[in-house]
């Protein structure tokens, strides 16, 4: 399928940790693995034309997978509003880490998206709540990271369709890590690891979620909706 990895490209080149820890930006890590499970992958990042986001590039992606943190508000609207459009017509998203907080799922959700969040080097146990959904296909009873960025309750997010991960993190905050939503056509996932400065993306078993993602995320065939005004399927008898 066609997948499109889309990234701010801002850390990287900022921060010199970042870009140790991802050479070819975050979006080249994503897009390395995801082309390694058999996907035609393209990337787009924010300081393009468009942000990389041109009509061609969304009419033909089938998912598109969203990494975002200290530039939301550099996304133009209309770009925001385009990739909400082509949610609700079917396109697949997958919103990973600090991408909660971007233009794009906030307008799908409704909601503010906000939470609380801490820098610690904690350790991060992801419970896996639903294990006979297709996403958590090839994980165990939990995902454990060394270290990463903490987020906690309350999520300002509407009740998800389904609850797949939930988090545990060393100072004792939970949190709803891994959710899908339907919106239109689209399948929506959030998918909550992922801070710049820890090398999340190369871990084995987040890389599997993402990839199991990607494949739930693509639409499978659903109809077109009909709307407005419709011809009665029967004939109706005048009274």
């Amino acid at each position: 399928m066609n997948v499109v990895v889309w990234n701010e490209f801002r850390h990287e080149k900022e921060n010199q940790v970042v870009a140790d820890i991802y050479p070819e930006g975050i979006h080249g890590a994503i897009a390395a693995f995801l082309q390694k499970a058999g996907h035609n992958v393209t990337t787009a990042t924010l300081d393009e034309e468009q942000h990389g986001l041109t009509d061609d590039v969304l009419n033909q992606a089938d998912v598109l997978v969203w990494w975002g943190h200290k530039a939301h508000d550099e996304v133009q609207e209309e770009i925001a509003e385009k990739v909400k459009q082509r949610v609700l017509e079917g396109m697949g998203l997958v919103v990973l880490h600090s991408g909660h907080f971007s233009k794009v799922f906030k307008k799908l959700m409704g909601t503010t998206c906000d939470l609380k969040w801490r820098e610690a080097d904690e350790k991060e146990r992801i419970w896996v709540v639903d294990p006979s959904h297709p996403i958590t296909e090839g994980i165990g009873e939990y995902i454990e990271i060394e270290k990463e960025e903490m987020y906690g309750e309350h999520f300002d997010i509407p009740t998800p369709d389904e609850l797949i991960f939930v988090s545990w993190f060393e100072g004792g905050e939970v949190f709803r890590s891994g959710a899908t939503f339907k919106r239109g056509r689209g399948n929506i996932f959030y998918f909550r690891p992922g801070h710049e400065t820890y090398p999340t993306y190369y871990h084995e078993q987040v890389q599997k979620v993402i990839q199991n993602g990607v494949q739930w995320a693509a639409n499978k065939g659903t109809p077109k909706f009909v709307y407005g005004n419709a011809q009665p399927l029967e004939e109706i008898k005048e009274k």
